[in-house]
């Protein structure tokens, strides 16, 4: 699903991100990204999601070669990624309801099947009859289920998530690594970056850590892994 070879990432001011990544996500596999700040993590997701380009080697998301793929068909390409973001990245001047549906919208869904996605996937994040209310008059932890339900309502084959838990207390982190996982157990590919190592070693599944751009360690889940739950 997800396959790095020997991925490089320099940046203009000669900050090189990643030097020589490689790994392999298998179709409806789960993993943890860490690591220290500034190590790439953030880097390696955008160039998941094409908001980035490698500077050298090759990054293949569901069997396509990121290369290949032209700047008008990068759209049509992220509508099978959902990413979901530390700071939410809500839209507090529009509805719970338009800031799911947006994606859907640029997409080209008609109003509908907008609806039809939307409250199915807020239905799963536990906010349905939330709809018409203001992202500011939500809890931090239900802002962060937003941002889930936005990414998950195209229905995606892959699903990134950088410090989904960031600015949350160790319940609400559980909650959110625990929503996550369900959709993980329906075949959803899921990538997350994080910072709370407790966290990441008590949930159990693959870690991936990242130092000054290159993979240091790559621990496969326990068989079977723990359950989120």
């Amino acid at each position: 699903m997800i396959h790095f070879e020997n991925v490089y990432k320099r940046y203009p001011n000669g900050r090189e991100a990643l030097s020589g990544v490689s790994f392999a996500l298998a179709r409806g596999e789960m993993a943890f990204l860490t690591g220290p700040s500034g190590a790439g993590k953030s880097t390696l997701l955008k160039l998941i999601a094409l908001i980035e380009r490698p500077t050298r080697g090759s990054v293949l998301v569901n069997s396509r070669n990121t290369a290949r793929i032209s700047r008008r068909r990068i759209p049509g390409f992220r509508r099978r990624i959902g990413v979901v973001f530390q700071d939410h990245k809500l839209l507090y001047d529009r509805s719970v309801f338009e800031n799911v549906a947006l994606p859907l919208v640029i997409a080209g869904f008609g109003q509908r099947e907008t609806g039809r996605r939307v409250r199915a996937a807020l239905d799963q994040v536990g906010l349905l009859g939330r709809e018409q209310h203001a992202p500011v008059t939500l809890s931090t932890g239900e802002q962060q289920r937003v941002g889930i339900a936005r990414a998950v309502a195209s229905r995606p084959d892959v699903v990134i998530a950088d410090e989904p838990t960031g600015n949350l207390d160790p319940e609400l982190s559980l909650e959110i690594m625990r929503l996550l996982g369900r959709f993980n157990e329906v075949g959803v590919t899921l990538l997350i970056a994080s910072h709370d190592l407790k966290l990441v070693d008590a949930l159990g599944q693959r870690r991936i850590r990242l130092v000054a751009g290159q993979i240091t360690s790559d621990s496969p889940a326990p068989d079977p892994p723990t359950r989120i739950a």
